[in-house]
């Protein structure tokens, strides 16, 4: 069945976050050595669960310098105008 207009407002807005990492070229840079390695984490609603998401990867690879995980700020690519306004994280 399908929600009322009323009814998806009352939701918290989808604020997307990206969770991908992978093994770095150099650990000062952010240049992948191998792009198809890249390990996509996921797409997450918020900073919370990205972070979760985010820490769990990057404690779990601790033992290797060279792979780094990061988070990106979808919502903000996806809407500009939300860019410098904090999400339900305050990031």
């Amino acid at each position: 069945m399908a929600q009322t207009r009323e009814a998806r407002s009352d939701r918290q807005p989808q604020l997307l976050h990206l969770v991908f990492g992978g093994d770095l070229e150099d650990i000062e840079g952010i240049r992948f050595t191998d792009l198809n390695d890249v390990d996509i984490v996921g797409v997450f609603p918020n900073y919370a669960s990205a972070f979760d998401a985010w820490k769990s990867k990057a404690q779990a690879t601790v033992d290797n310098a060279r792979r780094r995980y990061f988070i990106v700020h979808l919502h903000r690519l996806l809407d500009p105008e939300t860019d410098g306004q904090p999400d339900a994280s305050g990031r």
